[in-house]
């Protein structure tokens, strides 16, 4: 099984847009039966949870993340580890740094996101 940094950074990136985040349908395909989020505000969120509060937002003004510093590490044949650091940019100067990680794996012939945490990070350069 290859674990790809681009294909996975990919999948995690679909997460950050707008028209990702308000379907359903979509959200059912990249996060896993049993998905659980540790979010930045300190809840706990299972999946069915996430896809509620998304597909009841308003996607389309949702304040689309950047993010850097991807790095994903193996840790069995058919799961990987990707790690990186998102912030909001505003008024030209980064801000809301936030550390992430996000467990994928290969489940049914595609990648699905298991689990995912957002810890408040300070600014970083």
């Amino acid at each position: 099984m290859k674990q790809d940094l681009d294909l996975i950074r990919g999948l995690e990136e679909a997460l950050f847009k707008p028209a990702v985040r308000a379907s359903p349908e979509a959200l059912d395909r990249l996060l896993a039966e049993g998905f659980v989020e540790f979010g930045r505000s300190g809840g706990v969120y299972e999946k069915a949870e996430v896809i509620r509060s998304l597909a009841e937002g308003n996607a389309e003004t949702v304040d689309v993340p950047a993010a850097r510093d991807f790095v994903l590490r193996s840790l069995a044949d058919d799961v990987v580890l990707l790690t990186y650091l998102s912030f909001r940019v505003a008024n030209g100067r980064e801000e809301r740094h936030t550390l992430r990680s996000s467990i994928w794996r290969f489940i049914e012939g595609r990648w699905q996101m298991v689990f995912h945490q957002g810890t408040p990070a300070g600014q970083s350069s």
